[in-house]
């Protein structure tokens, strides 16, 4: 999907973000700093949705960006985009989206999984991950619980939690009033999860509401995945989200919330959820938010120590 039927202009001193080499062609043994991959998941979303067109719109977005941060050196970054895992729904796909996540961890300092719906979070976690599941810890910013039955883009959290994900390091920050149910609310509360509600965060830092969530999901010294749904966000900036709903986060808290999950050593993982690139605006600005979060990741591994 293109988002200008016009050709961007090219400007040597003005280099543009995206078209990463591809992972597999990194050299032998010289890791890379940020990996880009596409799971394209959708097929078991409660709202009608075309989320798997969106790795490729975001791919696209990144065009329109560059990678000057003052301050910060993001544009010495080794990057490398890993590609789209393909038909990632259903058990086989997931174990392939699974496979694809872990290579990609396991070559990078920090992996940024594009979706597609939010039942990507399974295997994006799953993968980065790995065998330290039993202390790994989960941080969602997200308008849901996500705690649903079965298998769909409203189950991602439960179905962690019974992989053996622990409840007490799980923090979920932007659940938003009228958007679930009290037996969810109360499933997060029986399952020790850390709730920080919408409301909660009007009268509060956001770096130190993600302060306190990197504490607490990252308690048992394991890798913290990030979720970064979209749909959290108001639907003014975020109307290509199916579930969005007036009164979310506004753009510039989740790009902080992104800026501070790469920024922390613990945060192995992100994954960036629920845009749906056919159902945006015609000035494709839900598509764009998310692939100003992909950058606003790399900005905070830049200021990571090496």
């Amino acid at each position: 999907m293109s988002l200008s039927s016009g050709a961007l202009s090219v400007d040597p001193l003005w280099p543009r973000a995206g078209s990463w080499p591809a992972l597999a062609d990194a050299p032998t043994g010289q890791a890379v700093d940020l990996t880009l991959i596409g799971l394209p998941t959708w097929r078991t979303s409660l709202s009608a949705t075309g989320a798997h067109a969106t790795p490729a719109a975001v791919r696209d977005a990144l065009r329109r960006y560059s990678l000057h941060v003052p301050g910060l050196d993001v544009e010495s970054l080794r990057f490398a985009d890993a590609g789209d895992v393909a038909e990632p729904d259903g058990a086989d796909g997931e174990q392939r989206a699974i496979a694809a996540m872990r290579e990609a961890a396991g070559s990078s300092r920090l992996t940024v999984a594009v979706g597609g719906d939010n039942s990507l979070t399974v295997p994006a976690a799953l993968g980065a991950w790995g065998e330290q599941l039993p202390t790994a810890g989960l941080i969602t910013l997200d308008a849901h619980h996500d705690l649903r039955d079965g298998v769909s883009n409203g189950s991602p959290v439960r179905r962690l939690v019974e992989a053996g994900l622990d409840g007490r390091r799980i923090v979920q920050i932007g659940i938003a009033d009228f958007a679930n149910s009290a037996a969810y609310s109360r499933r997060a509360e029986d399952l020790g999860i850390t709730v920080v509600p919408r409301d909660a965060l009007h009268g509060r830092p956001l770096d130190d509401v993600m302060a306190e969530a990197l504490e607490v999901a990252g308690a048992a010294g394991g890798p913290v995945h990030v979720d970064l749904d979209v749909d959290v966000c108001d639907r003014s900036v975020a109307p290509g989200c199916p579930a969005s709903v007036p009164g979310g986060l506004a753009a510039w808290e989740l790009r902080r919330f992104a800026r501070l999950a790469g920024a922390s050593p613990l945060v192995r993982s992100i994954d960036i959820a629920e845009v749906d690139a056919t159902a945006d605006a015609d000035d494709q600005r839900t598509v764009r938010l998310a692939a100003l979060l992909v950058l606003e990741a790399a900005a905070g591994l830049a200021a990571r120590a090496r």
